[in-house]
């Protein structure tokens, strides 16, 4: 996955989504991160492309869009661990309960979740779920378990969400999560300066 710093900001973000019906605000963040003029990989699992199409993520990043390890035929190199070696943040948005779960476990078994496993970047995750799925026990000794190796997590929000039920589970305002991305940049900027 070659990264062009020349044409761009010299920031790059990862941009993963996963298969929540808040999928679709991707597009946003995307753009905005477009804006802020950073260079922006989406990497989207399998259940987030019946969400939104990886040809609109594509076209808002200005980028390839990477859906499965069987996208990777570019060159010799993994493009998963390009990615991972290539990212200044890893923004995970929206983030699923199971994909929290795998990343708390280490699992690997798709891209995104390989490389949040290989890269050494900040990590973002804005949740999105079931607010039941959310509050429920599993699901937050996962997010303890992250946050104890320096995750770091906004939202979810309080509202109506879209099983129908009314409570804990929004994704997060995309401007808020762009704004925490920034900031986050700028941090991981003078801890290593």
């Amino acid at each position: 996955m070659p990264v062009d710093r020349k044409l761009r900001n010299d920031k790059s973000v990862v941009l993963g989504i996963t298969g929540s019906i808040a999928a679709y605000k991707a597009a946003e963040l995307a753009s905005l991160f477009v804006k802020q003029k950073y260079q922006v990989f989406v990497v989207m699992t399998h259940d987030a492309t019946e969400f939104i199409t990886p040809l609109t993520l594509q076209t808002l990043s200005k980028n390839p869009v990477t859906t499965s390890f069987y996208d990777e035929k570019e060159n010799w190199r993994p493009g998963h661990i390009a990615l991972a070696d290539a990212a200044n943040l890893l923004v995970i948005a929206p983030a699923t309960a199971h994909v929290i779960a795998e990343l708390a476990h280490g699992l690997a078994d798709h891209p995104l979740t390989a490389i949040a496993l290989a890269t050494r970047a900040p990590i973002l995750i804005a949740p999105a779920m079931n607010g039941k799925m959310w509050e429920h026990p599993a699901t937050q000794e996962n997010v303890e378990k992250l946050k104890s190796r320096g995750v770091e997590f906004i939202g979810p929000d309080a509202g109506m969400l879209a099983c129908g039920y009314e409570g804990v589970g929004r994704l997060w305002k995309v401007e808020d999560i762009a704004f925490r991305a920034e900031f986050l940049l700028r941090q991981h900027d003078r801890l290593i300066a």
